[in-house]
């Protein structure tokens, strides 16, 4: 097939057009950049993904890791792809120069991976969470961790991971009983299994360093208690040297129905004298850390999913366009050729509607790369702490919404291929196998739900969901110039009221009633308030589309526009209106599910 693993017209519409990316290089970070630079980091991710990772895409799904009881095996190819992305920078693309990175902005770096996870999937997972983990340890290490384990991870020496889940505990971090105990010479002495830990044991690297939160003995039990420390599977001295083991020892591998590239590991730590840690920041204050990581990883689980329900629309829609099958119910003719599927009408509802999905997960997740920029980077205090209110607030939705709806765009690309779509000769299977496990990654869409509603909605005075819908109007407020956008404008100001009464009303049986019985219904609420957030930035693609159509442009950017604005009326018109069952169900606190026993499954 010839399908493109990204559409590059969109990714430059995303950048440059809707998010004006090439404004940017006036920050003083980024003033030795400018959209040639940016071009060329993309182009080489480009073709590093398609020179490294795209030939042995199946192979890394057909060939899992093994576990022989003492190493762990990956196919031979992955380690100089892997390679190729260090070597290229792309790896540590938004780090400082001094800390070998390229101090590219967010959004520059998150789509530039993009081509390397439609190609090589969760193989890119670990340089990713390296990254991911030096970042933690640059904002809230000490400079003694910094220069030991971040330096060796910015250069490829070494890789990172986060460990958290217990096999007892699971996402319930409070309940967690890894133990830390406190030595002589200032470091820990860990012990305590972890499960589903992504990259936990590898031959890719000299070293694997491993974030694990557990508990100081003696510290009190519940979240309040819980420190994080720096635990390397190999000891290095001060002048950097690897050296003997650190009681890391894999106790397993697990096998998942996507996502193999990636190895998925139970760890023991300890079972001897116990594994040396080295604690980041203040004893009891470990989740507050590693949220740090956590919401970075929930970014990027949200932009897999994206980009994986774009790289399958994108195989689909080439597909379509080249298989021919069938004549249309008005063709009466059986000797007349084949028509090819694209022109059966309902091959086009299933491929727009990946376009609805793929593009508004995309936009979303660019713009919290966005806002992660912005939070740091933007000229003004009160620009960076709009922006750090705003993206704390649409994590929840950034991390689910793509993860949810990239599958459903999955989906309907196997659907498109037909028979052709379940057999692993065509990807489109091995995209929706991948995509099925980002709802899990990094707290399910239930934890993200309650998340949102019990934490993020009233918090400081629902603070971040006032600037969420101020942002919304402001959107309204330019479409209403656009006499073509009436329609949507008008209605994303109803679902904007479906929404702020759904909210009112759920927060008065969260204060008034049974709060499981008021919160048994979050997922529902998380769902519409995502499609409120995706309505918008649809709309917001809506206006540059047609703003870019009054000046008349070529053959080629008008298509593109004008498919642009008929996705959006797909969203507005198919989509958009679930919210107001989901607004019922959540008004009236329906119990449906509530009062169904555990006796009557």
């Amino acid at each position: 097939m010839s399908a493109t693993l990204m559409n590059e017209r969109d990714l430059e519409f995303m950048l440059y057009e809707l998010f004006d990316s090439e404004s940017l290089i006036k920050r003083q970070r980024y003033q030795d950049h400018d959209r040639q630079t940016f071009n060329e980091v993309i182009n080489t991710a480009k073709a590093i993904a398609e020179k490294h990772f795209l030939p042995i895409r199946q192979k890394l799904d057909t060939h899992q890791p093994t576990f022989d009881g003492k190493n762990v095996s990956l196919i031979p190819e992955l380690k100089p792809a892997i390679e190729a992305v260090i070597a290229s920078g792309i790896s540590s693309a938004t780090a400082d120069y001094e800390s070998n990175g390229m101090q590219l902005p967010p959004i520059i770096a998150s789509a530039a991976s993009t081509y390397l996870t439609a190609a090589g999937g969760v193989g890119l997972g670990y340089n990713m969470l390296t990254n991911a983990n030096a970042n933690l340890l640059e904002a809230h290490g000490s400079q003694a961790l910094i220069d030991k384990w971040v330096k060796p991870m910015r250069s490829g020496r070494f890789m990172g991971t986060m460990a958290m889940t217990e096999p007892g505990s699971g996402s319930g971090l409070g309940d967690l009983i890894t133990k830390a105990v406190r030595s002589e010479d200032g470091t820990y002495r860990i012990s305590g299994n972890k499960i589903y830990i992504s990259g936990g044991d590898h031959d890719l690297s000299e070293n694997i360093v491993h974030l694990v939160l557990a508990r100081v003995q003696g510290a009190p039990r519940g979240v309040k208690g819980i420190s994080l420390f720096v635990v390397p599977k190999f000891l290095v001295s001060d002048d950097g040297i690897v050296g003997e083991d650190n009681e890391v020892a894999l106790a397993g591998l697990f096998h998942k129905m996507g996502g193999r590239a990636q190895t998925s590991t139970a760890l023991s730590f300890g079972e001897k004298h116990g594994s040396v840690g080295y604690l980041v920041g203040e004893e009891n204050q470990g989740l507050k850390y590693m949220f740090h990581m956590m919401n970075e990883a929930r970014i990027m689980v949200g932009t897999s999913g994206a980009t994986l329900a774009v790289a399958g629309y994108q195989y689909a829609l080439d597909y379509a366009k080249n298989r021919p099958q069938g004549r249309l119910p008005s063709c009466k003719d059986p000797l007349s050729p084949m028509v090819n599927i694209i022109e059966h009408a309902d091959v086009r509802r299933m491929l727009l509607a990946q376009k609805a999905y793929a593009e508004g997960a995309l936009s979303l997740v660019l713009y919290g790369s966005q806002l992660s920029d912005d939070e740091k980077t933007a000229p003004t205090i009160e620009a960076r702490e709009h922006a750090q209110v705003l993206l704390d607030f649409l994590t929840p939705i950034i991390k689910t919404w793509p993860s949810e709806y990239g599958t459903k765009a999955n989906d309907l690309a196997i659907q498109v291929l037909g028979g052709h779509g379940y057999i692993n000769e065509h990807p489109v299977e091995l995209f929706y196998r991948d995509n099925r496990l980002n709802a899990i990654h990094e707290g399910t869409t239930g934890i993200q739900s309650l998340d949102l509603l019990t934490r993020k909605v009233p918090m400081h005075n629902m603070i971040g969901y006032l600037a969420t819908l101020d942002e919304i109007y402001k959107t309204i407020d330019v479409a209403k110039q656009c006499n073509n956008l009436d329609e949507f404008s008008t209605q994303l100001i109803e679902a904007v009221n479906t929404l702020k009464q759904t909210t009112e009303s759920v927060l008065g049986a969260m204060s008034t009633r049974n709060i499981d019985l008021a919160l048994a219904n979050s997922v529902k609420y998380l769902e519409l308030f995502g499609h409120v957030i995706v309505a918008w930035l649809w709309l917001k693609q809506g206006i540059v589309a047609s703003q870019a159509l009054s000046k008349q442009p070529h053959q080629a950017d008008e298509d593109f526009y004008n498919g642009k604005l008929q996705a959006l009326q797909y969203f507005y018109r198919f989509e958009l209106p679930d919210i107001t069952l989901w607004s019922s169900i959540l008004h009236h606190t329906d119990s449906t599910t509530y009062d169904m026993k555990v006796d009557w499954f």
